[in-house]
């Protein structure tokens, strides 16, 4: 089964451009919406989490306290990849399983796996071939403070703390351009029918 990363900075449009595939009947794997589950579900991951930033990092009914972890996190990239360290290896494991169970499936050509950080914690490099979504910076951030009613300042510092877009385009496959101008389901379409060849 051909493993497809897609990635992008935050608020590029990652999400959209998967439903999108999606519609084409093509599996996505929401790396990042699993790490959440991961971080509440995964005994493991929960106490090393923990240890790593205190019992603040939990409420009291289990479940992450995602204001305080990212407040912690972004305004610190090794403490941000050190938690990276601790969840990304359960998320590749639980992506691994998901990605063989559709080895089976007649009419799955490729599966895709989308997350933010592929680019940064290296995992691009075991997938057959990497998406990533671009648009500019400014676009972004208005996007992200419009749809998590965050601040200017907050989202830079979240923007800041991921890797620049141009170094993630430099080892991309493809590039899909999300800047609201240029139309995106013709980029996806070429995309797909290019990967549906290579699978030939």
């Amino acid at each position: 089964m051909k493993i497809i990363g897609l990635t992008g900075g935050i608020g590029s449009g990652k999400t959209t451009v998967c439903k999108i595939f999606e519609s084409l009947g093509i599996p996505v794997y929401y790396a990042d919406q699993e790490a959440k589950k991961i971080m509440t579900s995964n005994r493991q991951v929960k106490s090393q989490v923990k240890s790593l930033l205190g019992e603040e990092a939990y409420h009291p009914n289990g479940k992450p306290n995602r204001k305080y972890i990212g407040d912690k996190v972004f305004n610190d990239k090794d403490l941000l990849a050190r938690i990276s360290a601790i969840v990304h290896p359960a998320v590749r494991l639980e992506a691994g399983r998901w990605a063989e169970s559709f080895k089976s499936e007649n009419g799955v050509p490729y599966v895709i796996q989308e997350a933010a950080l592929l680019v940064e914690n290296g995992s691009y490099k075991t997938m057959d071939v990497l998406i990533v979504v671009t648009c500019p910076e400014e676009t972004r951030i208005k996007r992200v403070m419009m749809r998590d009613r965050l601040t200017y300042d907050d989202v830079v510092k979240k923007v800041k703390s991921q890797l620049p877009e141009k170094e993630k385009v430099r080892v991309a496959d493809y590039v899909i351009i999300n800047d609201g101008k240029k139309m995106l389901i013709p980029q996806i379409i070429d995309i797909h029918k290019k990967l549906l060849k290579r699978n030939k």
